[in-house]
């Protein structure tokens, strides 16, 4: 099954390479799309995330997530080091800017896998950024992702869905929509939209 995408194409990019970001709801499968992306392609730079959630089994600091305290995350704050941050399901994730201004400014291509309200605060500090949706083949196969994880307590899934619900009603406010209905055809429209080949 071939992904589709939905809206308008985007520009043509500079020669420079622009911000690009990755949102949709949650389990929609943004970090397999990522982590198969950058299998295949390993020069696009993913911005790591700071965090004041613990750790998953097997993840790493520095890796998945750099995970802070609180009030390391209040520092990061105060100081404006992050591009974004926001509160999800009880904890905090942000973005640290100097990385990303860094590779841009080298030419390298970005990416961010951020939520909804990180994106939105994207778009407001670095307009020419792209903005990519990935959304579900249908509600029930998100559903379906969300519960079959094991990792979070019913409250916690509830959450999701309801916040998921949100999400999905915001695609109209990104440049380009990519259906994950195929980990590969995603990984390869994403690629083609960052102009990586």
């Amino acid at each position: 099954m071939a992904a589709t995408s939905r809206g308008t194409t985007p520009e043509p990019p500079d020669a420079r390479p622009r911000l690009t970001v990755l949102s949709g709801p949650s389990g929609v499968g943004k970090s397999t799309v990522v982590a198969h992306m950058r299998k295949v392609h390993p020069d696009v730079w993913l911005s790591v995330s700071a965090t004041t959630r613990k750790p998953r089994p097997g993840e790493q600091d520095g890796v998945q997530y750099y995970f802070v305290t609180d009030d390391e995350f209040d520092k990061l704050i105060a100081n404006g080091e992050l591009l974004e941050w926001a509160e999800f399901a009880g904890n905090r994730y942000g973005t640290p800017r100097g990385a990303v201004q860094e590779r841009l400014e080298r030419g390298e291509p970005v990416l961010l896998e951020i939520d909804l309200q990180g994106a939105r605060l994207v778009r407001e500090s670095m307009p020419e950024a792209q903005l990519v949706f990935l959304a579900p083949p249908s509600w029930d196969e998100l559903v379906r992702r969300l519960t079959g994880r094991g990792t979070e307590s019913p409250e916690v899934i509830e959450r999701r869905l309801e916040t998921a619900k949100i999400e999905l009603a915001a695609e109209s406010e990104f440049d380009v929509t990519l259906v994950n209905t195929s980990v590969e055809d995603v990984a390869r429209e994403l690629l083609a939209l960052m102009d990586v080949v």
